[in-house]
């Protein structure tokens, strides 16, 4: 016999971003273009990292893994979302709702993981120039990155086994344009509340350490670079405002979502649009606009 879940409910239902034939048409062409430029923007990142000898450094490598994860979280959320515009039934299977959740906590958890990484990288720039090259070393970055999807996996891994085997029996609709725990969750046969308390301590531990360690890095390296000289200092604070604006961006609606989930529909599908769409837009405009070298990067490959 199959299980429970799966004998009860084959499939959800999106309730989608709006009801208005008129507005899907044009959010479908808006979307679409989005996504496109996600894919592209991070694609090219990755490839001018890897292709471009002068880019070979600690910082370029992680930034590259981000562009790479950027990528994935985008992937599994978007594509979904613009194919649904043209449904008037929007559908997804039991086993791709589950699926959903999983890359979406795998690829997140992971991306918080990595933006720390780079703080560390930054501090050790900033902070501990002269020992750079000794602490940031090949060995050392491979493991970090190696830490943040490890991390991303357990966290996504342990999210999914809390959720997978709750009776699903009805109804079936999801307030919303993709799979997510806070959501499908409501939808379970039976009290989860201290299942929703277990699933929020559970993501709030993760972000809460990562936003900690991201500020005290952040404090350090603005200390740092306080007492030095004012073009070293106005470098640095070039570099820094990338990787701090980046956090804000990709924080805030997570913190909003899973610490305090909104009341309001309209609210909650925004921020979801935000951290699964526009955020992995924004980092690679981000990193390229304010970022000398890959300016230079640029320059080179288009002589």
């Amino acid at each position: 016999m199959e299980e429970a879940n799966q004998s009860m409910v084959s499939e959800f239902i999106f309730h989608g971003l709006c009801n208005s034939r008129e507005l899907q048409k044009f959010l479908l062409l808006s979307f679409s273009a989005l996504y496109l430029v996600t894919v592209l923007g991070n694609l090219f990142i990755m490839l001018l990292i890897i292709t471009d000898s002068h880019l070979h450094f600690p910082m370029y490598f992680l930034l590259a893994n981000l562009s790479f994860v950027d990528f994935c979280l985008s992937s599994v959320t978007t594509p979904k979302l613009t194919t649904d515009f043209l449904k008037d039934n929007k559908t997804i299977s039991f086993g791709g709702c589950m699926s959903q959740i999983l890359c979406v906590h795998f690829f997140g958890g992971g991306e918080m993981v990595l933006l720390v990484t780079m703080a560390y990288d930054r501090y050790v720039a900033i902070c501990k120039p002269l020992h750079y090259s000794s602490i940031m070393n090949r060995q050392k970055c491979i493991g970090l990155v190696l830490t943040s999807w490890i991390t991303g996996f357990v966290h996504a891994t342990s999210q999914l086994a809390i959720i997978l085997d709750l009776p699903f029996c009805g109804p079936r609709i999801v307030d919303s344009f993709f799979c997510d725990i806070p959501l499908v969750i409501k939808l379970a046969c039976m009290d989860t509340h201290t299942l929703r308390l277990l699933i929020n301590a559970d993501s709030a531990v993760l972000a809460t350490t990562c936003f900690i360690l991201l500020l005290i890095s952040y404090t350090y390296i603005l200390v740092t670079v306080c007492l030095r000289s004012k073009d070293g200092a106005s470098k640095a604070l070039s570099t820094c405002t990338s990787h701090i604006t980046v956090v804000v961006l990709f924080f805030r609606p997570c913190i909003f979502t899973y610490l305090w989930p909104p009341s309001i529909s309209w609210v909650d599908k925004f921020l979801a649009v935000f951290y699964t769409v526009i955020t992995p837009l924004l980092n690679p405009a981000i990193y390229t606009l304010r970022n000398k070298e890959i300016k230079n990067a640029i320059k080179r490959l288009t002589s």
